[in-house]
């Protein structure tokens, strides 16, 4: 199975022109990106992964509260981090929910699965 891009189809390079401000991959690494071998790609993943997420202000997509993404956790990531995760994600939904919608979003797919939501 070949290494899927980090594209998520909001590309704009940033004001220096040298890393797109939706992936975060520099140029160099977008350019050669389909010529790459999967342990390059992974590289580039590695590095992606590494990095602190930026903290943007957002606007919840259920309710329409504004909040912050990207900190607030214990580790220094996005507060969502510190919540349990739900495997798989549920398809269709595009982006951050704000804390109080992303808990009861959680609360019904552990119920909708059987389980005890452990918030």
């Amino acid at each position: 199975m070949s290494v899927v891009s980090p594209c998520i189809g909001q590309c704009k390079l940033d004001e220096s022109g040298r890393y797109c401000t939706g992936c975060q991959r520099t140029r160099d690494e977008i350019g050669a990106w389909s010529a790459m071998s999967d342990a390059g790609k992974k590289a580039v993943w590695a590095r992606l992964l590494s990095l602190k997420p930026a903290v943007r202000q957002k606007v919840c997509e259920a309710c329409g509260a504004g909040f912050a993404c990207g900190s607030g956790a214990k580790d220094g990531t996005c507060w969502c981090n510190d919540l349990p995760n739900v495997l798989p994600p549920t398809p269709g939904v595009a982006d951050c929910l704000c804390p109080d919608c992303l808990k009861q979003k959680l609360a019904a797919e552990y119920q909708a699965r059987g389980l005890d939501c452990p918030l």
